[in-house]
């Protein structure tokens, strides 16, 4: 019930994140765009993306994540489509960051949400389905963008109406949000009371074995050693991820050569459907095992080995689309098992606040990410010295990651209802 609606909402979020980096294809010359401009462009999103963070994850708690994702998707389905009709470098600056503004609550709401709902062991299945709106977003945003970038209509290019078109299902959604989306299980009318009963039971065991942490305050949860090392952790898996997702278009159309956008578009889905197997794969292995850290690790240390394997191999089409392929899987694959990890160590406001904080200070490496590899692109007239940039920021997030300590989180098991 939650799930896939949850779902939609997140492609539409991606959507209107990352079409700049179809876009850009189309807006380049119109509004004379370098890659130093478009880097910052890209990542000033996360500068107001920042400042949002963690007031929305403790409005999911404590007051309403119906309403709050209701407003939230709104707001930013309008300002995407308002980008459409920006004319300068300087008005592109300010849509993106009202829009990273706008879309700052709704990723830890939703984590915060989903915790109200699965218990401890389910989570990163969850967190899966979840996200598998990041790779599919993707997939279905390239050929969309790569369709709609080659249209004409009414006078207007193609990349102003991908801005006009993708602003509008978040606004629907919205409106939707309202109707769809109970706060509590104990406000779900499509639940037996014997469902409520054991979701509620659930969740409160998963409470009572973290009781010893329920005295943490909001400023302790900020200063936990864990939370320090996943924010950092998490930063640097940013200033990498969000590099490559921004300029994969870019880079795919300047190493291969290929000037139709629809091919670019239809190629560059590519990486993202071994995004979303990983993820599926390894959101499962991770509540299997109960292992959060490798499940994390493991796919970021792909990437940097794949990109660090391009230095040694001979030059091709298809060796470039394996690499990319291999990186978008370390980029996505982790995400499940990383946000499962939070609420082992905290609970209650104190996990949402440090959910929000954990997001929003690593959302800072969307911004860096982005702009670096626009300098170094620009300086230096080559993608090499971006790629090792990548390369060093997904082995130093792994590193981090693995030395977050292990915390037990447990609870007895209660058979599920049938």
């Amino acid at each position: 019930r939650l799930l896939p609606f949850l779902f939609l909402l997140y492609v539409a979020n991606y959507l209107d994140r990352t079409n700049i980096a179809y876009a850009t294809l189309g807006m380049t010359g119109d509004l004379g765009l370098t890659d130093s401009v478009f880097g910052t462009a890209s990542g000033i999103f996360f500068i107001g993306y920042f400042a949002l963070q963690i007031p929305g994850a403790l409005l999911v708690e404590r007051w309403s994540a119906r309403l709050l994702l209701a407003i939230t998707l709104i707001t930013w389905g309008a300002l995407t489509t308002l980008t459409g009709f920006v004319r300068t470098p300087l008005e592109l600056y300010g849509a993106r960051f009202l829009l990273g503004a706008a879309e700052a609550g709704f990723f830890p709401g939703v984590i915060v949400y989903l915790s109200h709902w699965f218990i401890y062991q389910d989570r990163a299945k969850a967190l899966a389905r979840f996200m598998a709106a990041i790779p599919i977003g993707f997939m279905i945003g390239g050929p969309i963008a790569g369709a709609v970038l080659g249209v004409h209509w009414l006078g207007i290019t193609g990349w102003r109406w991908l801005f006009l078109l993708e602003g509008l299902p978040a606004v629907v959604l919205g409106i939707a949000a309202l109707f769809v989306l109970p706060d509590w299980p104990n406000e779900a009318r499509w639940l037996r009371p014997d469902e409520r009963d054991w979701i509620t039971t659930r969740l409160a065991e998963g409470r009572q074995a973290k009781a010893h942490l329920e005295h943490v305050t909001i400023w302790q949860a900020l200063r936990h050693p864990a939370v320090l090392v996943l924010t950092a952790g998490l930063f640097f898996t940013y200033t990498g991820g969000y590099a490559f997702w921004f300029w994969f278009p870019t880079m795919l159309q300047r190493f291969t050569g290929w000037t139709d956008v629809q091919r670019i578009g239809w190629v560059g889905a590519i990486p993202f459907v071994a995004g979303l197997i990983g993820m599926l794969v390894l959101g499962w292995s991770s509540d299997r095992t109960d292992e959060r850290r490798w499940h994390f690790a493991i796919p970021q240390l792909t990437a940097a080995l794949a990109l660090g394997v391009w230095f040694f191999i001979p030059h091709s089409n298809v060796m470039l689309i394996a690499v990319f392929t291999l990186v978008g899987f370390g980029t996505v694959a982790y995400l499940p098992s990383f946000w499962a990890l939070p609420s082992a160590f905290l609970t209650s406001s104190a996990a949402a606040v440090a959910v929000g904080f954990i997001n929003c200070t690593a959302s800072i490496g969307g911004f860096v990410g982005p702009k670096i590899i626009g300098n170094l692109s620009q300086r230096s007239g080559s993608f090499s010295s971006g790629f090792i940039f990548m390369i060093a920021c997904w082995t130093i997030a792994s590193l981090l990651v693995l030395l977050c300590p292990r915390e037990n989180v447990g609870g007895a098991s209660v058979p599920r209802p049938t």
